[in-house]
């Protein structure tokens, strides 16, 4: 299944997607892929993605990154 982002395949497909997506628009973002535990309710162990996202946007453009970088 294509939409399963919650198994380790679906969660890697995930995380390029959002990394692309920010990337086109100027950002760079940091997101992790985290292995959970079995999940009983799913019945399977699953994979978080995480990100340092705040509200779901990024904290800097590129451009900030490498500025402050240089100094």
């Amino acid at each position: 299944m294509d939409t399963d982002f919650c198994n380790v395949d679906g969660a890697r497909r995930l995380k390029q997607r959002i990394e692309e997506y920010w990337r086109d628009k100027g950002y760079n973002v940091d997101v992790k892929l985290v292995e959970a535990a079995f999940v009983a309710a799913m019945r399977s162990a699953r994979t978080d993605v995480r990100s340092d996202m705040v509200n779901g946007f990024p904290r800097k453009a590129r451009a900030e990154d490498e500025n402050s970088s240089r100094r």
